[in-house]
């Protein structure tokens, strides 16, 4: 283990993303969020973009977890696409390349697999697989990711059925008994409470992202909160 990665053992990552016509989606408003998360005691940041990952280098020394955005042909969400995009993380000053490791065939002609053999073949930085199912996380363990993470459960066509409304706690507690990766949490972490249960249950760290730097749509949950009550 790497001493970046040990560096976020049991502590709070910060996702500090913002999509589409969002007011803090500018590279200046996301490192402003990454430099609160310092002052407020996150031991790292998870970044979408390389200006944003720039800026928010500029702004904190905590390790940076990078990544860039695409879409499957169905629609889906994909994770850094392409080796270009591993590249440009570095180089905007990534500690930390998160990438799609799942079973889904990337638009160049690579699945999530295989991609990430030639990744780790072509590239030294740490790599963090996000996967969405238990055989995803295993997979990507043996293929030697530094990280196993949970951000993909519930957001790939066959794990929907998980896109609740809280974390997919069984994914984590499965791979931690299974994989000898560390394990990290991500994916609707609302509350202390989740993410102390993510730690009790074997989980290496905990990402919070939403709950802690989109305004929009923590108003919009109690805004739905108020709907439901009254």
């Amino acid at each position: 283990m790497t001493d970046v990665i040990s560096a976020l053992h049991k502590g709070i990552i910060v996702s500090c993303q913002s999509e589409g016509d969002d007011p803090f989606n500018r590279p200046e408003y996301l490192a402003a969020f990454a430099r609160a998360a310092e002052m407020g005691g996150a031991v790292a940041i998870r970044a979408q973009g390389v200006e944003n990952i720039k800026a928010i280098r500029n702004a904190t020394r905590l390790p940076i977890i990078g990544i860039t955005k695409g879409v499957y042909d169905d629609g889906w969400v994909l994770i850094t696409p392409d080796f270009s995009d591993v590249t440009a993380i570095i180089d905007a000053g990534a500690d930390i390349v998160a990438l799609d490791v799942t079973y889904r065939m990337r638009p160049n002609g690579l699945d999530g697999y295989a991609f990430f053999e030639r990744v780790r073949e072509k590239y030294s930085v740490p790599l963090m697989a996000d996967v969405s199912s238990f055989d995803e996380g295993v997979e990507a363990s043996e293929l030697g990711a530094d990280i196993v993470a949970s951000t993909l459960s519930g957001y790939t066509s066959m794990t929907e059925e998980a896109a609740g409304d809280g974390p997919d706690f069984a994914l984590v507690e499965r791979l931690v008994m299974t994989v000898k990766t560390p394990v990290i949490a991500e994916g609707r972490i609302w509350d202390p409470r989740d993410a102390i249960t993510a730690i009790k249950r074997g989980a290496h760290a905990v990402v919070v992202g939403s709950a802690i730097t989109r305004p929009r749509v923590i108003t919009k949950r109690f805004v739905e909160a108020l709907k439901i009550t009254s």
